[in-house]
């Protein structure tokens, strides 16, 4: 009999979007230099600050350019997006921003350490709105406690989407992890993005959401 392979459901789909030719010229010459191999641990002597699917990364690039102070990891799967970001990198010169072309999840639990992140961003989400594809959202139990985990005592998980039963969905269960406690504001300043002033003018609502790591111990729990 043969074994059934039982593939992880994915919170992204790989659409096969239009590539520019200097999105692709950026993936050829400059994913070597700004990009990060997946298997290498994540390290940093400075704030450690990971974002989970950046887009077309100018949200990315606008924080790590006012936060000189702290090293930025941009995990994005979609090749686009990943080429843009990487021609922001090189038109800014930001030293303190690198790119990794990888499902997010897999780099959190192979190449994060338990509590070494200042930060997880997660902005605008996918929210898969069909009930039928919710198990599909990236927030959920397992994935929030993952997240958690990740974060160093104090650091800050801030999410952010225009869908408001996505954003009560989040809120209930980042507000349900044990390892994590609300906080009023975020690692960095979120800048507004194309993506969410196009979503002002269809009058949806933006929310963020922040939330931080406990400051105990295991010993304390």
């Amino acid at each position: 009999m043969a074994t059934r392979i039982v593939r992880p459901i994915r919170s992204y789909v790989l659409r096969q979007g239009r590539m520019t030719a200097a999105q692709q010229r950026a993936l050829d010459e400059l994913y070597p230099k700004y990009g990060v191999p997946f298997g290498a641990p994540l390290r940093s002597t400075r704030p450690l600050v990971l974002e989970i699917g950046s887009g077309m990364g100018e949200t990315t690039a606008a924080i790590a350019a006012a936060r000189p102070d702290a090293d930025f990891v941009a995990v994005e799967v979609h090749g686009p997006g990943v080429g843009s970001l990487l021609n922001r990198i090189e038109a800014e010169k930001l030293t303190n921003l690198r790119v990794l072309r990888h499902d997010a999840l897999e780099v959190l639990s192979e190449m994060v350490a338990d509590d070494s992140l200042a930060a997880i961003h997660l902005f605008f989400p996918d929210p898969w709105p069909k009930k039928r594809h919710h198990k599909r959202r990236l927030v959920r139990e397992e994935t929030a406690a993952l997240m958690a985990r990740k974060l160093a005592p104090g650091g800050i998980l801030h999410a952010a989407t225009d869908w408001p039963d996505y954003a009560e969905h989040m809120s209930a269960v980042l507000g349900a992890e044990p390892l994590l406690e609300p906080a009023d504001r975020g690692f960095a300043e979120r800048p507004t993005t194309k993506f969410e002033s196009r979503g002002r003018r269809l009058g949806h609502p933006i929310r963020d959401l922040y939330f931080r790591r406990k400051r105990t111990t295991p010993a304390a729990r």
